[in-house]
This record gives C-alpha cells, sequence and structure tokens, in this order.
C-alpha cells in the first residue's frame, strides 16, 4: 500500500473555477485570501433541502466540529454520492469514531470524507473485507494504491448510517487540502445550505484580567444584553477599569430542519477599529484541542456553556485570529467612554450586531503580576518530582503560565496501590498529555504486568510497570492513584446458545464489556478459523455476519476477549446452520 499516492490527473475546465474568498464577502464574510473551487462539487446526498445537524468549526467535547453534519431525516440508508471524480485515498473503519468512512482524493489538490456510514458500495466493501480477513483485525486503517477503486462524481460509494461515535443517524461529510491534510469549511465549496437566519447572541461577558493569567479564578462580570433578528444592544453602558477580555455566547441556524449550529466568525471593534477576529475558515487537526483555549473551559467544565473569549491565550496555536490587537485584551484606564461592538456572521455572510458602551476608569494600566509558587512557563518543558510522583509537561502542553500545585490525599478504599496525587485541577485545559510516574513500592511483582494509573472518576489513564514507577500519560490534570486489573472482560450471548440451529439468522451477536482497562481486541474462530466480528462500541455490540464461509451443518464457535491488560475471556459452543 501506498500512502497518498500522487497522480497525474488530466486537466479539466473546473481547475481554472476559482473563487477569490474577498470578492464575495458581500455574500459571505470570509476573512480569507485563499481561492477555492466553488464547481467541482455535488451535493454528497439527494436530500431536499439539504440541512444540517452540525456545522464547521462548531464548539464539541475537546475538539472543533471537523466537517458538516447533514440530517438523514432520522433514518439511515440513503445513498451517499462522490462529490467529484477521483479515486479511493483511504478507508477507515474503528470501533468509534468515524466507525466506517470513505476518503476520495480529487484531482482539484482536495480530498473528500464520508462518515459513520452504515455500508459501503460493493466494490468498496469487497476490499474492505478482504483487508480485514487479510490482517486480521475488524479496525483497519489503508491506503490503497491510486488506480485501485476510481470513482466518478455521483457514483455511490456507501449509505448514509450512524456507525462509530455517532449521536444519530446522519452523514458525516469533510473536505480536507490534500497536501496539508487541514480541514476546510464546505460551504466555501459550492456545497449550499439555504440560510438567511442571522446568528443568535444569547450573552456577553467581561474578565479583569489586569495583568493576570486566565484561569478558574478570573473575575467575570456577566453584562446583560437583548435583542433578537441579527440586533442586540447592551441594557446599559458598563463600567470597566483595568484590563479586561469579552466573551460572548452564539449560536446559528439555517432554513428548515436546523441543529444548533456554532458560527462562522466573531469580529470585536473598540472605537471603530478591529482588535480581534476569529474565523473558523479552516483549521489543522493536531490543534483542534485548543478549542478548551479558546473557550472560557472552567466556565464549561461548570455549565456546559460555551463562551468563546475574545482574546487569545499565549499558548494558544490556532490560526483562526487575525486583526489581533493586544491579544484582543484591553486596557479602560482613561476615563473615557468607548464604543464596542460585535459582529457575529454565519457562513452564508448573515449578521448579528451588538454595540455596547464601555465607561473606563482612570487608573493606570495593570503591570503583570507574577504568582508566588512553583511557575510553569507555557512555552517550555516543565517539571515537578517528590518521593512519589514525577510529572513531566512537554513544551507545547500548555496555553498559559501555570501556578502550579500538587496534593498527596490518603490512599482510596478498595483496589488502591498508592496514594491519590492531585496534579492541579481539572480546570486547566492541555492541549497535549503530560508524563506521570507513580512510584510503586507496595505493589507485589504478580500484579505489576497488571498495574494502571486510574483516576478517582474511575477512569484508566493506561500505564506500564518500570523502575519502580507505573507510568501514564494523562490527557487532564487530576486526582491519580495505582489499580491493578485482573479481571477477564465479559461476554453475553444476545441470540446464541449452544447447539443453537442458526439457519436463517443472519448473524449471531454479543455484548462484551470490561471493568477498567478497556477492551483491546475481540476474535472470532469458527471450525478453527479466523471470522470477521464487527464492533460498535456506543452499544457495546459485537457481531459476526454469516456468509458463504460457513455452509450448512454443525460447527464449532469460540470468541476471543482480551483487555489492555491481558487478561482473556473465551466463549466457545456449537452450532448448526
Amino acid at each position: 500500500m501506498i500512502k497518498n499516492p500522487i497522480l497525474n490527473f488530466p486537466k479539466i475546465s473546473t481547475l481554472l473555477l476559482y473563487l477569490f474568498a474577498f470578492s464575495f464577502a458581500q455574500a459571505q464574510q470570509i476573512f480569507s485570501t485563499n481561492r477555492y473551487p466553488i464547481t467541482d462539487f455535488r451535493q454528497p446526498l439527494d436530500i431536499v433541502p439539504p440541512a444540517l445537524a452540525g456545522s464547521f468549526g462548531e464548539i464539541r467535547g475537546n475538539h472543533f466540529h471537523s466537517g458538516i453534519d447533514f440530517r438523514t431525516n432520522q433514518r439511515e440508508g440513503y445513498p451517499v454520492y462522490a462529490v467529484a471524480d477521483g479515486y479511493v485515498s483511504r478507508l477507515r473503519v474503528q470501533n468509534s469514531g468515524f466507525g466506517q468512512a470513505i476518503y476520495l482524493n480529487h484531482p482539484n489538490g482536495f480530498t473528500t470524507v464520508y462518515g459513520h456510514v452504515q455500508r459501503f458500495s460493493p466494490k468498496i466493501a469487497a476490499v474492505v473485507k478482504n483487508l480485514e480477513y487479510e490482517k486480521k483485525t475488524f479496525e483497519i486503517d489503508e491506503f490503497p494504491e491510486a488506480t485501485l477503486i476510481p470513482v466518478r462524481k455521483g457514483e455511490i460509494i456507501a449509505w448514509s448510517g450512524n456507525r462509530g461515535s455517532s449521536g444519530g443517524p446522519h452523514l458525516h461529510f469533510e473536505i480536507r487540502d490534500t497536501k496539508t491534510e487541514e480541514t476546510i469549511n464546505p460551504q466555501f465549496f459550492g456545497i449550499d445550505i439555504p440560510d438567511n437566519i442571522p446568528p443568535i447572541i444569547h450573552g456577553l461577558y467581561a474578565y479583569r484580567l489586569n495583568g493576570k493569567t486566565f484561569n478558574e479564578n478570573t473575575p467575570k462580570q456577566a453584562i446583560g444584553i437583548t435583542g433578537a433578528n441579527g440586533s442586540y444592544k447592551a441594557l446599559t453602558p458598563i463600567s470597566l477599569t483595568g484590563e479586561v477580555g469579552f466573551g460572548v455566547v452564539v449560536t446559528d441556524r439555517h432554513n428548515g430542519l436546523s441543529g444548533t449550529n456554532g458560527v462562522y466568525s466573531i469580529q470585536l471593534e473598540l472605537d471603530g477599529k478591529i482588535i480581534y477576529t476569529s474565523a473558523l475558515e479552516r483549521f489543522a487537526f493536531e490543534d483542534s484541542k485548543a478549542i478548551n483555549s479558546h473557550i472560557d473551559y472552567p466556565t464549561y467544565l461548570n455549565t456546559k456553556r460555551s463562551i468563546q473569549k475574545s482574546f487569545v491565550d499565549p499558548g494558544n496555536p490556532l490560526k483562526i485570529y487575525s486583526g489581533l490587537v493586544n491579544s484582543g485584551k484591553i486596557n479602560f484606564n482613561d476615563g473615557a467612554s468607548h464604543q464596542l461592538r460585535y459582529i457575529i456572521t454565519d457562513s452564508k455572510g448573515n449578521a448579528s450586531i451588538l454595540p455596547f458602551t464601555v465607561n473606563a476608569g482612570a487608573a493606570p494600566a495593570a503591570a503583570a503580576i507574577i504568582p508566588a509558587g512553583l511557575i510553569f512557563a507555557y512555552n517550555k518543558a516543565n517539571e515537578f518530582n517528590s518521593d512519589e510522583i514525577k510529572v513531566l509537561l512537554p513544551q507545547g502542553t500548555l496555553y498559559n503560565d501555570l501556578s502550579f500545585v500538587y496534593k498527596k490525599l490518603p490512599k482510596p478504599s478498595g483496589n488502591a496501590w498508592s496514594n491519590i496525587h492531585q496534579i492541579h485541577n481539572r480546570y486547566t485545559p492541555l492541549h497535549v498529555g503530560f508524563n506521570f510516574w507513580i512510584k510503586a513500592d507496595a505493589l507485589p511483582e504478580s500484579l505489576r504486568s497488571k498495574a494502571l494509573i486510574v483516576s478517582t472518576g474511575g477512569s484508566s489513564q493506561g500505564g506500564t510497570f518500570e523502575n519502580g514507577y507505573v507510568k501514564a500519560s494523562p490527557r487532564n490534570f487530576g486526582s491519580f492513584y495505582i489499580a491493578v486489573d485482573t479481571i477477564a472482560p465479559r461476554i453475553s450471548p444476545v441470540n446464541i446458545a449452544d447447539g443453537k440451529s442458526m439457519a436463517g439468522l443472519s448473524k449471531m451477536t454479543f455484548k462484551i464489556s470490561d471493568n477498567l482497562s478497556g477492551i483491546k481486541s475481540f476474535n472470532g474462530y469458527i471450525d478453527g478459523k479466523w471470522v470477521l466480528m464487527e464492533f460498535d462500541a456506543k452499544t457495546a455490540t459485537l457481531w459476526h455476519s454469516f456468509d458463504d464461509r460457513t455452509a450448512a451443518g454443525k460447527h464449532n464457535f469460540e470468541l476471543v476477549v482480551s483487555d489492555v491488560k491481558d487478561n482473556v475471556r473465551r466463549y466457545s459452543i456449537s452450532f448448526f446452520r
């Protein structure tokens, strides 16, 4: 297999049909100088009118939404079409995530992605199944040769579904830059969604920063607003002194059956001059977790309210910002009255305006305040060591400088082999995981291979025993201790039993689960030969669909399920076809 092969595609006239983004700003507020083809792609579904359950870049847990989610009338099985000529460049099957997904490379330099599909077209399904049997695994992530599966514009490549980490039937659709793999708003490419509804502004907030690092203790003031249909205003002027940042809560809807979607751009003006713009045109996947820096993360954890900050943390790597003045922070210290204005737009250029007045106090600009204690710098690697733990944060982990806090708490009852170690707190978002070691003095040698680190909420962080410590890489701060997993996964048959006739049934089905470390692998064997078992993580359902590999008659079946700590459960029966 060759990853991302380069083809010499024939030149076609659509390569010349580009739209300079700024030139259609009257129709679509795009803060960009990039150019995209607007006639190359058709809609991936034939549902009219198209409607979205999720927009590009909207706020999701720990990430920006990387595509658009087409509604499918709450059911599966709609034909999914190749939006342009090209070839299948990637085939992915996952227990969670996209579930089943197809990636197509196109001659114009872009890749389209189709996720959560119910099933592939016959020619693609045959390739997928052959790969799964060849590799003896359900999950695959393969990059076929460019000549293996060519497709034409309008060809059915799959049927819409609900596989993977999907909250309901829909089609997840993306357009990516083939070279950089950045994902781009599909509405730049003529993928039209009827929309003449302006965004909704739900809330306005002022953060009193005053030279301090933004964190869960930053004073926040809600500012009363009123309005609708694109026109909003603050109820009264606001009096503020010192360094301040602002934030807004905004959502969007489009015509027809619309979900509550995200907005495209947020712009803040101070006395007629732009001081902050964020525009969700495109982003890199490795930066997506920085959504937790883009929003007021502590408020989101406590209330699930997504306040989008209009000031940028120094360690935020997102490239969605422009027009920044002092990172969007404002010093109100001149005793004057200042006019501010938010302009919120969706991908079709529908705009909502929120003007408000700030009466500034008369005070000098706040000097930066350096907190006491152990300071972790956002732009450096940081470490902390004690007699029982080691903590290492690689450079690029933090969005802001951090006054680091550590506490040792008593060992919990039950399955615990260390004290609890509180590593700062959950309100500080991290861009990447950190390396963490807990000393394992009392851990018997017989249990070392079963040891892992868990949070006090019971979530496994994984872990391996090395040099007297159990090491893991949590993705968030929290409270952790050493536990062991010696319990094998559970297998619960749904429609099969020993000696049962399965004639007339299309598949055998099971539920599988694990108590702590998580399912690592599952393998089924009929008459000693490996057979494909498919898994849906959100329902914990495992199944095998019968095919011509299993003839009529008596057969022996064995299912072997193991967890991350190599505890194994076996289930063996005979059945008839």
